[in-house]
C-alpha cells in the first residue's frame, strides 16, 4: 500500500483546497509553488488543462495557441543562441523563472547558467541564474510582454531583456540591457534583419533566415 510523506501530504491538501475555489482564486492568492503541483488536467478532466500557465502578480495566466510566427521565432532564436553560447551558458525555452512569491512568468527563451541547465529535474530558474529573457510579442500577450514582464525582469535585477515584434512576418528585436543605478532597462538598439550584439555574450543572428 503507498502511503504520502508529511510533505507530499501537504502539498496534496493545498492542491486540493487550492481549486475548491475554482475558476476563482483561492481567498489568500495563489503563489509560485502552486505552479509545481497544479495537475495536467483541469478541474473537469480537461486533458493539458494547465500546461502552459503563468503566474503574473498573483493570478494566473493561460497561454493562447501560438501563431506560426510566434512558434518559430521562438525556435529559431533558441537554436540560435544555442549555438553560439559559450561554455559556461545555455539557451533554453519555455521555463519558468521565478522572480517572487506571486510571480512566476514562463519567458519564451532564456540564456541561463550551464550548471543550472545541466539539472534535468528543474522547473524554475531565479533571477540569479538568468542572463537573457527573451518575450515574443503576440496580441494576446502585447501589454504583458511591452509593459507588465519587462518591469519584473528589470525589478529582479536580470541584465538583458528582448523584445520581438512581428513586422508584416519579420521579427524585430528591441533589446535591452539593465541600468543598475536605476533597476530599470534602457533600450540599446532596434534591430532588423541582423541583430548584433556584443552582451551577454558576442551574438550574431541573421533575423530574415532563422531556423525553422
Amino acid at each position: 500500500m503507498n502511503t504520502l510523506s508529511d510533505g507530499e501530504s501537504a502539498a496534496a491538501a493545498d492542491l486540493t483546497s487550492v481549486l475548491e475555489y475554482w475558476p476563482s482564486p483561492p481567498p489568500w492568492g495563489w503563489i509560485s509553488d502552486d505552479l509545481d503541483r497544479l495537475p495536467q488536467e483541469g478541474p473537469n478532466g480537461e486533458p493539458g488543462f494547465f500546461e502552459h500557465v503563468e503566474l503574473i502578480d498573483g493570478a494566473l495566466v493561460f497561454a493562447a495557441s501560438q501563431t506560426r510566427f510566434h512558434q518559430r521565432v521562438i525556435a529559431g532564436l533558441h537554436v540560435a543562441l544555442s549555438a553560439q553560447a559559450p561554455g559556461s551558458v545555455a539557451a533554453t525555452h519555455r521555463m519558468d523563472v521565478k522572480l517572487g512569491h506571486r510571480m512566476r512568468p514562463c519567458p519564451d527563451v532564456l540564456v541561463i547558467d550551464a550548471q543550472a541547465a545541466d539539472d534535468d529535474d528543474r522547473t524554475f530558474y531565479t533571477p540569479d541564474e538568468v542572463h537573457l529573457v527573451v518575450e515574443v510579442v503576440s496580441p494576446e500577450s502585447e501589454d504583458r510582454d511591452r509593459k507588465t514582464k519587462p518591469f519584473r525582469y528589470a525589478e529582479a535585477g536580470i541584465a538583458h531583456f528582448w523584445r520581438v515584434e512581428d513586422n508584416d512576418g519579420s521579427p524585430v528585436v528591441y533589446v535591452y540591457e539593465l541600468d543598475p543605478a536605476t533597476s530599470a532597462y534602457g533600450l540599446t538598439g532596434i534591430h532588423h534583419g541582423r541583430l548584433t550584439v556584443p552582451v551577454p555574450f558576442p551574438i550574431d543572428v541573421d533575423l530574415d533566415k532563422l531556423p525553422r
